[in-house]
């Protein structure tokens, strides 16, 4: 073999084998853009993949990763239940989505609460289920006579799943056969229809077979918002909302606090003529006591289920919620994974990383012209790292100068970091009350003898506890915190509720942070209301609900097109040097 000849074979064997690798890494990952507020950990909980496995298909993200970034992940692990995931492409539509996987554009819509018209948009990583397997029987030719009419023939001649608030009635008419045929060949239906139930669909009495049309391939597909509006389900009322608190009562007092103010919601709520059922179960802290109370026939009746408090029962309350299409608000937990993967969940305890994310974004907007001088502790304030290096990377990409100083700084050295072009903004690396009382008199000493300078000190929700130690240097330091709970005990609604529990309960309220008695009213109240208001049409109507909460804020928002909500409200407090309270509320 010549020379050339050999070079040729071996360029074209390099090249041939680059292009099947490619294709090969091609198709073992989809794309997923990330939002403000995603973690690595969030995301990998969303696709049900491990941190190791999107690290490993993009190098340096365990680093450093940002809104906006386009990151592989790995496909094989995608989905429990058998979906997979799918990332929109330039010219893809839904009703091309739907012959290219062979499942019904509803059948999408159904998996992908969040999806609409308006964000079907490229990028955008949607749920798509599973295609439904159905078992043919095979049918004997039928004979020539066929006027005479035998009896329902009992083999199947397709499967069907049964879905959410489907009927005997739809699903006879969706096969073109009587209600008789259907229950005939599924006896079981005389005792009702479950959702997730196997149904063997029998051949008609009687079929005309007609010949099969092709599809005009000059047919105008239907559009996006066309398909969305057949697949919406008919919204409804309620017109007796059944609520459930699950609970360890006995257990932890904050729960019977957060109940006393749920039952304040309650009745309130009864005075405007909103008809409610309540019940209320002591979960304990183990599973086979919650499992006991799941299984009551009443639990599956529930429009909504507000618990539970202990890590280990939220994954077993959180399935039973959305096998049987129950909103499920989870008032305390932070770290529940369930949210990104079941449509029904509520989460009011941000998840750190967004709740940082959004922090991050008012800070920015509220400190434009900001020069960031960070205070840190002689031990770190483990706690806080992650905060503090996420505003760090934060400023830097705003191009937001920093500086560092200890916290035993005199007077002098927190002088010379001043600058005179900027917003000083002095911000502990710690929360702790400790390092508050080492800073605090040298930061007094600095504001009063540089009055001409624009000072501030900003941090963390924990301050709430430690105000009133700190009440007179917080308005002189113009001092800045931000925080999802909060209420002034001066404000109109919280005196009206102080006043109010204190002639149920005849005791005071606590003191502590968050207060739970406000808790259970704000939640109760918000979603009880919206409810009555909105009925199964809540989900559409969240930003309408404008709501003035006592101490909660709510601004919810889906983690995914699949998954459930997070609370993303955050506050700033501000202590103002004309001795004024100012709570400031981004919208």
């Amino acid at each position: 073999m010549k020379p050339i000849n050999r070079i040729f074979l071996f360029l074209l064997f390099i090249s041939v084998s680059y292009a099947v690798s490619y294709a090969q890494e091609n198709q073992s990952y989809f794309l997923h853009t990330i939002e403000k507020g995603q973690s690595l950990y969030s995301i990998s909980k969303m696709y049900n993949v491990t941190t190791s496995d999107i690290i490993r298909l993009n190098p340096g993200c365990d680093k450093k990763i940002y809104a906006g970034q386009t990151i592989k992940i790995p496909k094989g692990k995608e989905s429990q239940k058998g979906e997979t995931f799918h990332t929109i492409q330039a010219g893809e539509t839904l009703y091309k989505l739907t012959t290219m996987y062979n499942v019904s554009a509803k059948d999408i819509c159904e998996a992908n609460p969040g999806l609409s018209a308006e964000n079907f948009r490229i990028g955008q990583v949607i749920l798509i289920p599973q295609k439904e397997e159905k078992e043919v029987a095979v049918q004997t030719p039928p004979v020539e006579q066929s006027n005479i009419q035998g009896p329902v023939v009992p083999r199947c001649k397709d499967m069907h799943k049964v879905k959410r608030k489907e009927t005997i009635f739809s699903v006879s008419r969706e096969y073109g056969i009587s209600e008789q045929e259907l229950i005939a060949a599924n006896p079981e239906l005389k005792k009702g229809m479950k959702k997730g139930q196997f149904l063997c669909i029998p051949y008609p009495a009687a079929t005309t077979v007609q010949p099969t049309q092709k599809e005009d391939p000059y047919a105008i597909p239907p559009s996006n918002s066309e398909l969305f509006r057949k697949s919406k389900e008919t919204p409804k009322e309620m017109s007796t909302i059944k609520a459930a608190l699950i609970l360890p009562f006995q257990e932890d007092k904050r729960m019977v606090e957060y109940y006393e103010g749920f039952l304040m919601a309650v009745d309130s709520l009864k005075r405007t003529g909103t008809s409610l059922d309540l019940y209320v179960y002591d979960s304990g802290k183990d599973i086979s006591t919650l499992n006991t109370i799941l299984a009551k026939n009443e639990m599956k009746k529930m429009d909504v289920i507000f618990g539970p408090m202990h890590q280990n029962q939220i994954k077993p309350l959180s399935d039973f919620a959305e096998k049987n299409d129950i909103r499920l608000v989870i008032p305390f937990s932070q770290k529940g994974e369930e949210v990104f993967n079941n449509p029904a969940v509520y989460q009011i305890n941000t998840p750190q990383s967004y709740l940082y994310s959004e922090v991050y974004e008012h800070f920015t907007r509220q400190f434009p012209n900001a020069h960031v001088i960070f205070i840190e502790p002689t031990i770190a304030d483990k706690e806080k790292a992650e905060f503090i290096s996420g505003l760090k990377q934060e400023l830097k990409s705003k191009g937001i100068s920093m500086q560092t100083v200890n916290e035993s700084a005199t007077k002098e050295t927190l002088k010379a970091a001043l600058r005179n072009d900027k917003e000083n903004i002095f911000i502990p690396t710690s929360s702790t009350n400790v390092l508050l009382i080492k800073a605090l008199p040298q930061l007094t000493l600095l504001v009063r003898d540089n009055p001409e300078q624009n000072i501030h000190l900003f941090g963390y929700p924990e301050w709430q506890i430690y105000t009133k130690d700190h009440l007179d240097s917080f308005f002189e330091l113009d001092v800045y915190f931000y925080s999802s709970f909060y209420t002034n005990t001066l404000f109109p609604a919280a005196v009206q509720f102080t006043n109010d529990y204190h002639k149920w309960y005849s005791k005071d309220l606590t003191s502590k942070f968050p207060n739970y008695a406000m808790l259970g009213f704000d939640t109760g109240f918000f979603f009880l209301k919206g409810l009555s208001r909105y009925g199964s049409e809540l989900e559409n109507n969240l930003p309408k609900m404008s709501l003035t909460p006592i101490q909660t804020g709510f601004k919810f928002q889906r983690v995914n097109n699949w998954g459930g909500f997070i609370n993303k409200k955050v506050f700033f407090i501000r202590f103002t040097k004309n001795f004024e309270l100012v709570k400031l509320d981004f919208e």
